[in-house]
């Protein structure tokens, strides 16, 4: 099969040969109609996120396509069947092989490129929002980043599950983004400090759950706009990774829930069982456009180099899609 390598000595993407996968008991070897990217693929052709052992050294963490063949035990799922899924590596090719638990069926209102825009985005912000933020109606949830995919994907969710969904971006057309997928209050975090707009916001309470991609350059202000028993969650570093005097009473005293994630290293097990958590809650809501993708741009594959420019310049409003095969 084809598959997107990565050279070497230049880090630079071309299009090359692979060995086709090969499905065993319970799995699917799915044919690849698209991928999308995402800031570990960038991360990972330099050598600083390898994938976990065992899982494909191809870039790519999720993909829609069409099923190829089943393995023994595989379930209900046949040839043809049109499924979307998180990977740990291999998106960025032909075929690739996934357990049939983590399949996702495909509603029949989405096409594959919106569907490759689905799974790593909306199980990160269900996984972080849900089992680790334990985000509840009524709640106050401040979602850093609110544009990009994982942003606009809890957004959607928070706004499903009855919580006030309250944002940051750097731009007044990724607030206007955010606004009208049901962020109800958007902070320019150029413009203002994000800390005084929430408390603002909340009547001095502050938010209840933070989804945080950013990190160390949003440390104090986070801790400054967290709730008591407020449930923060750190999901990347684009701000960094390293905080300065760190001082634990605060967190005690406002009995603080400091949680650290990351999709990709979970457990195959748990893997699947958030995937068929989220299914529950989202089928309908995919099935009739109350829950949806949102894609600023779809590339050729061939123009690999070009969507990882897109992303790093951060301008995109939610994913950037890599179409690798025509439907």
């Amino acid at each position: 099969m084809r598959a997107i390598q990565v050279e070497k000595d230049t880090h630079r993407l071309r299009i090359g040969e692979a060995p086709d996968p090969e499905p065993g008991p319970g799995e699917l070897l799915v044919s690849i109609k698209a991928t999308a990217v995402n800031r570990a693929d960038l991360l990972q052709r330099i050598g600083k996120y390898p994938p976990p052992p065992g899982a494909s050294d191809i870039l790519g963490l999720e993909m829609a396509g069409v099923v190829e063949r089943a393995g023994e035990g595989a379930g209900p799922w046949r040839l043809g069947d049109r499924v979307c899924a998180l990977l740990p590596g291999g998106g960025y090719a032909e075929r690739a092989v996934i357990p049939a638990g983590m399949a996702i069926a495909i509603p029949e209102r989405l096409g594959f490129e919106e569907a490759a825009a689905l799974p790593e985005v909306f199980l990160t912000a269900y996984l972080n929002l849900f089992r680790l933020g334990r985000l509840t109606a009524g709640e106050r949830v401040l979602i850093h980043a609110g544009a990009s995919g994982v942003g606009t994907a809890a957004i959607q969710l928070a706004r499903e599950a009855g919580a006030v969904p309250i944002v940051t971006a750097g731009s007044a057309a990724k607030l206007d983004a955010c606004a009208a997928l049901g962020a109800v209050c958007g902070i320019n975090y150029k413009e203002e400090r994000f800390a005084d707009r929430v408390l603002a916001f909340t009547d001095g309470h502050g938010a209840d759950v933070i989804l945080d991609p950013v990190g160390a350059a949003y440390w104090a202000d986070n801790d400054r706009c967290i709730a008591t028993d407020g449930r923060w969650v750190i999901i990347g570093g684009l701000g960094g990774y390293r905080v300065e005097q760190l001082d634990i009473r605060a967190f005690m005293g406002r009995r603080i829930q400091l949680n650290f994630s990351t999709l990709r290293a979970l457990p195959q097990a748990d893997k699947i069982r958030l995937t068929e958590q989220f299914a529950g809650f989202a089928a309908a809501r995919l099935g009739d456009g109350r829950l949806r993708p949102v894609i600023d741009r779809v590339f050729d594959w061939t123009e690999a180099e070009q969507a990882h420019a897109a992303m790093k310049a951060n301008a995109n409003i939610g994913k950037l899609v890599l179409r690798v095969q025509p439907d």
